[in-house]
């Protein structure tokens, strides 16, 4: 039986990596006679990701081996065509490792973000789990309604949660508790919402998303992305009253749970180190996932750790990094102007392409609204289940969800929720870039700019190669 499924996965393993080899044929000898490699004014290694996209799109039920296989492809081409391209550096810089382990604000490379992503991950799966075993997913019916009101709460909550916790921990709390109350039968446009209120929630604190704690690194004041939950607000009652309906005429919510039933307080104390842990280790280093994981350990001397909950992500998990891998190796190096078009396009962008880089490049940029942008990047990537960390995380307890068409179907209100919110933040606060942001672009067309009138060679402006400015 192991031999005939370890023949099945290699058999997968060689038609995926085969089917890419046979549609990147064509770029690679385009690519060979250029310098960059390019077909017309596209990269190829955009056409390469967009492929992987693609795969990740059609073959929904294999994943992890589109994901892996395309990294492999990429890393090749890359290897090959591209000889300014060093894995090493692109991985850890070129500040020694030692001094950067030392100081957060020397931090490079993509280890950073790597590690973090896959600390997180599998921690929060192993929270979720404790959470479970606490008994309050059991209880919490009881005290929520069992009509559309009640999904619609459980939104709430999730939103709540996100705003000073990590997004992937509220949506893990969210799904969790949608696990129990609706007896594991989660509608897909409700796992779409679950995501989305956990994303929005943390949209405007800056320390309830990886890319507001990175602009509050970087300088920008927590004040500045707070008006984000305007757009947040407007977005959630949007497509929490559609997915709550969805939800309630897929399956309501069940109150039947032992009335003898209690709190298993142990574990409820565990899930709350765990949160504090992520806290305080984001605040003080940078690293969320190091206090996860020291929490963790702690609570291994006082509570049994579900520590199969870690294989059991692994694979979700490595997906997600093996496309952040393939994101950061895009040659995205230049974006238009700032401006509340940018900012929009950019949360659509969101969907398929990693935000965190998208994020860096807009703080090298300036001259954002910086709660404009902190919605739209954060946001948007709840609009397809692997275009943020929360949906693959999601992802890992519901399966059913790694399908873009039934989430984009089913989940069409995030969509709408997004433009609906963003228009409304605009619409009542305007365009409005701090103005203690400094622009770091050399001759800058901005009026006012302090670098307006500055001289030089070279420019940290954006933009994708073929496409007239835009992000991550």
């Amino acid at each position: 039986m192991l031999k005939n499924s370890g023949s099945i996965l290699s058999g997968n393993i060689r038609k995926i990596f085969l089917s890419l080899i046979i549609l990147l044929f064509p770029t690679f000898l385009f690519a060979a006679g250029g310098t960059p490699p390019s077909i017309g004014p596209v990269r190829i290694e955009f056409i390469i990701f967009g492929l992987i996209l693609l795969g990740v799109a059609l073959f929904h039920h294999k994943t992890f081996y589109v994901a892996l296989t395309g990294l492999t492809v990429l890393l090749i081409y890359k290897f090959v065509f591209d000889p300014g391209f060093h894995l090493g550096e692109h991985l850890f810089g070129t500040t020694p490792f030692g001094e950067q382990i030392m100081n957060k604000e020397l931090r490079a490379g993509e280890w950073g973000i790597i590690l973090n992503l896959l600390g997180l991950l599998l921690g929060f799966a192993v929270l979720s789990k404790i959470f479970e075993e606490s008994h309050v997913p059991d209880i919490l019916p009881r005290y929520l309604p069992d009509d559309w009101k009640g999904p619609f709460l459980l939104l709430v909550f999730v939103f709540i949660l996100s705003s000073f916790l990590d997004n992937i921990a509220a949506a893990l709390i969210g799904g969790t508790v949608a696990l129990v109350v609706f007896r594991n039968k989660v509608h897909i446009g409700y796992l779409a919402a679950i995501v989305a209120a956990s994303n929005a929630g943390g949209s405007g604190s800056v320390v309830g998303d990886t890319t507001t704690t990175m602009m509050w690194i970087d300088g920008v004041s927590a004040l500045n992305v707070l008006h984000a939950y305007v757009a947040a607000f407007a977005a959630l009652l949007f497509f929490a009253w559609f997915a709550s309906h969805q939800q309630d005429k897929f399956f309501s919510i069940q109150k039947d749970a032992p009335t003898d039933l209690k709190i298993d307080w142990k574990r409820l104390v565990a899930v709350a180190l765990i949160l504090i842990g992520a806290i305080l280790s984001n605040i003080l280093y940078d690293m969320p996932a190091l206090g996860v994981w020291i929490a963790i350990l702690i609570n291994a001397l006082i509570i049994k750790v579900p520590w199969k909950e870690v294989p059991g992500s692994l694979k979700g998990t490595i997906f997600l990094l093996c496309l952040v891998m393939c994101a950061s190796m895009m040659p995205v190096e230049e974006l238009p102007n700032a401006s509340w078009i940018t900012a929009f396009s950019l949360g659509f962008l969101s969907a398929v392409f990693d935000n965190i880089p998208l994020t860096k490049l807009c703080l090298d940029q300036g001259h954002y609204d910086w709660g404009m942008l902190a919605y739209s990047v954060g946001f948007g990537g709840s609009m397809i289940w692997f275009g943020s960390s929360a949906g693959v995380a999601i992802t890992n307890k519901f399966p059913e969800g790694r399908n873009v068409v039934l989430w984009l179907k089913k989940g069409w209100h995030v969509a709408a929720a997004y433009v609906i919110g963003f228009f409304v933040l605009f619409g009542l606060l305007g365009w409005e870039p701090a103005d203690t942001k400094e622009h770091k672009i050399i001759n800058c067309p901005v009026p006012g700019c302090p670098m307006a009138s500055q001289t030089g060679t070279e420019t940290s402006s954006l933009i994708l190669p073929g496409i007239s400015g835009r992000i991550y």
